[in-house]
């Protein structure tokens, strides 16, 4: 069933990557191509001819375009002084003493983050692709800096920021995500991650919310910054400017009803249905069920 909410998995319903993922397939692509003398873009123009319609074309697109000897001196760093001279040696430092966690729910992405971080210089000493997978390898280890991606199995991304900087409060979190409403951002943000990037800008931005990460400074997409500057101020209307599935959520929450259940009465997925309950928790201030449930008697919502 195909869906317009914001909240759905980053993966088309026939199972095709989309142009987010398909970067990343290009990215790991050209830098295993460059290291081991293979054209770059080869192995990406193969996975096209397996793909059909639009997706398979984007495919071969993308794969053309990486042909190019400087897209691929870019994307592995060996031709590109001038983005090596903008890291500057405190940089090449900070990188070199990180450690980086990647958690994403797909394995091609996780991969192709690997190959272009290792180029860059990081240090990626595990990966994660679920939440609880996630919260677990974050405690263990306790990285420099999570990557974390928005929509994975095992609840909400969003919800679980606070949990994972309880249990590794020195971990940056850099979110990576296709995104792009600036209200994840700013959830993500007032949480406590210290970045926020899209995925279909990542090869350009991530290495630079790294840097500012490990610096200890924030990261924004620009255009979601240029967007959230330019949103009207509002006045919250009660209770906290709750959208209307929202409050529909919190209504069957607060009655009893599990995540499942409530999907199963307004026609959701049972992410998209996590997804507002972190949204809910965030607006109201509230995390527990038994909070969620005395904040929607206050208001008048069960009786």
């Amino acid at each position: 069933m195909t869906t317009t909410d914001p909240t759905v998995v980053e993966r088309t319903d026939d199972g095709q990557l989309d142009l987010g993922y398909r970067r990343f397939v290009a990215i790991a692509d050209t830098i295993d191509g460059a290291t081991s003398g293979r054209a770059p873009g080869a192995g990406l123009a193969g996975d096209a001819r397996g793909l059909p319609g639009a997706a398979g074309a984007g495919l071969a697109g993308d794969a053309g375009r990486l042909a190019g000897a400087g897209d691929a001196g870019r994307l592995t760093g060996g031709s590109d002084p001038g983005r090596a001279g903008a890291a500057g040696d405190a940089a090449r430092a900070l990188r070199a003493a990180s450690t980086i966690l990647l958690a994403d729910d797909h394995a091609l992405v996780r991969s192709g983050l690997r190959l272009l971080l290792e180029e860059m210089g990081f240090r990626v000493v595990a990966e994660a692709g679920d939440v609880n997978e996630t919260v677990r390898k974050t405690g263990a280890y306790k990285p420099s800096v999570l990557i974390l991606d928005l929509n994975m199995p095992g609840g909400s991304s969003l919800g679980a920021i606070p949990m994972l900087k309880e249990v590794s409060p020195l971990t940056a979190i850099v979110v990576l995500t296709m995104q792009d409403e600036p209200a994840f951002a700013q959830h993500a943000l007032r949480a406590g991650a210290l970045g926020f990037v899209l995925k279909e800008a990542a090869d350009d931005e991530l290495v630079e919310a790294l840097d500012a990460a490990l610096d200890g400074r924030r990261y924004l997409n620009p255009q979601l910054g240029a967007r959230i500057a330019l949103q009207p101020r509002r006045v919250a209307a009660p209770p906290h400017d709750l959208t209307k599935r929202e409050l529909q959520v919190l209504t069957l929450l607060a009655r009893g009803h599990t995540n499942a259940e409530v999907a199963e009465q307004l026609f959701l997925s049972v992410r998209t249905v996590e997804a507002h309950r972190s949204h809910i928790q965030h607006k109201v201030g509230h995390i527990s069920r038994s909070e969620l449930v005395a904040y929607a008697r206050d208001h008048g919502l069960v009786g």
